[in-house]
């Protein structure tokens, strides 16, 4: 046991995310402003680093594009900050473009429980992940994403793992080169987001980093099924009163129509801010509109 813990801390001593930051020595020494300022310097590196990657996060969204038109998930799967990042994006899909709750799913080392608190030793496990992934049913039409900082977390590598057993496809986001889990994904990124202004607080510029590519990756995937409609989100579901609200300025934008005409044609739709505008812009019925965009795949502009 001391020797394996022995290994891990040497393998720590190799990761950037881990390196003590030259700029911030004296951290406890400086003053609000001056913490916040070189927080906000520091920051600003994280989407220059990214840039180095867009090939890779572009083929991660070509496979998951691929992988929902065949009836498949989108599955996240990370530990810690990593795991409720995925977790959270995944959450964040159905409000925005009425998905279902299902396709798009984040797994989290230690159950949901270890959103809000850590579990001990559940990121140590490769069989957890497979555990979970079993337990969800994994397929071959599957894109799993695994998710680490440090780019070596057993949890992410174990599902990692399995999936390649299964088929489905695979991507990983890393913000260490060389990272582990990149020999296990078809397409990795590899963030160099470096050295923490808190030494090893991966929540930080790193954690950022890979919140601005889970970003890419679902937006630019549902843009790829046909749930946007020019830059709206044309299957924004109206749980509440604000988006019921968004929803008819939603039409009005996309159909140059007065806020009346648009809430009457909302009305008219059910409340499926799609159809209305279909209606709208084809001049059709309901029913007429559900064919058409069931013809297109639900891409509006293949309605016209």
């Amino acid at each position: 046991m001391k020797a394996t813990k022995k290994r891990r801390d040497n393998m720590l001593e190799r990761l950037t995310t881990e390196n003590r930051n030259q700029r911030t020595m004296d951290l406890d020494t400086m003053t609000i402003r001056e913490i916040l300022a070189i927080m906000n310097e520091e920051d600003r590196s994280v989407p220059l680093a990214i840039e180095s990657q867009l090939g890779n996060i572009e083929a991660i969204v070509q496979l998951t594009i691929e992988s929902f038109n065949k009836g498949g998930r989108l599955i996240y799967l990370g530990a810690g900050t990593s795991g409720r990042l995925g977790v959270l994006d995944a959450a964040e899909c159905p409000p925005t473009f009425g998905t279902d709750p299902r396709m798009v799913v984040g797994l989290i080392a230690g159950g949901e429980k270890a959103f809000l608190a850590a579990i001990e030793g559940a990121e140590d496990s490769e069989e957890l992940a497979v555990k979970e992934l079993k337990e969800l049913k994994l397929t071959e039409k599957d894109m799993v994403i695994g998710i680490a900082a440090s780019g070596r977390t057993p949890y992410v590598i174990g599902g990692l793992k399995y999936a390649r057993t299964i088929g489905a496809s695979t991507g990983s986001i890393a913000c260490n080169a060389n990272a582990a889990i990149s020999a296990y994904s078809q397409f990795a990124v590899e963030i160099e987001t470096g050295s923490e202004i808190l030494t090893g607080s991966t929540r930080l510029k790193a954690g950022t980093a890979q919140k601005l590519v889970l970003n890419m990756i679902s937006t630019a995937s549902m843009i790829g099924i046909g749930k946007v409609y020019k830059n709206l989100m044309v299957d924004v579901q109206p749980t509440n009163a604000k988006l019921v609200e968004r929803s008819i300025r939603i039409i009005m934008e996309a159909t140059e129509v007065p806020y009346e005409q648009a809430k009457k044609y909302y009305q008219s739709a059910e409340g499926n801010v799609k159809t209305a505008i279909v209606m709208l812009l084809t001049d059709c019925t309901l029913e007429e509109a559900a064919e058409k965009l069931d013809r297109a795949k639900g891409f509006i502009r293949q309605t016209l």
